[in-house]
């Protein structure tokens, strides 16, 4: 969720990961949903180190997957901490949150369009209220 929601991932890019993909606070999308051969997302280093220590403890191996689960499974995991917290939240509510996170923070729309959200139009960020509407 964490992926999701600072570093404006996709629940399909996550469960895609694999430790291969990962350099530093880069994160390399092979075949995103935008159609190009891949993406680059940047995240903070405190979750770069915390994925780390994840791959470090549990011994996976560069070509496996990070978390072997269904999207179902996953789905299933954001809906028992939306019953925790008592808050109706969806996996995509994640991603909008780090666009909301990065607005409030003063970054340019443009950049929360086209680096954070990877949208490749201006409006869809716009359409889909993933910033406030002061923007």
């Amino acid at each position: 969720m964490e992926l999701m929601a600072r570093g404006g991932m996709r629940i399909g890019e996550v469960l895609k990961l694999t430790p291969d993909d990962i350099s530093g606070q880069k994160l390399l999308i092979k075949d995103p949903k935008s159609g190009r051969e891949q993406e680059i997302i940047f995240i903070i280093q405190k979750i770069a180190d915390r994925l780390r220590d994840y791959i470090n403890l549990k011994q996976i191996e560069f070509n496996q997957k990070i978390f072997p689960i269904s999207y179902e499974a996953a789905r299933s995991m954001v809906k028992k901490a939306d019953e925790m917290v008592g808050v109706r939240l969806r996996p995509h509510d994640c991603r909008r949150h780090a666009a909301t996170y990065a607005s409030r923070s003063g970054v340019p729309i443009e950049i929360i369009s086209k680096i954070i959200l990877r949208h490749a139009n201006l409006s869809t960020t716009k359409l889909f209220n993933c910033v406030p509407s002061e923007f």
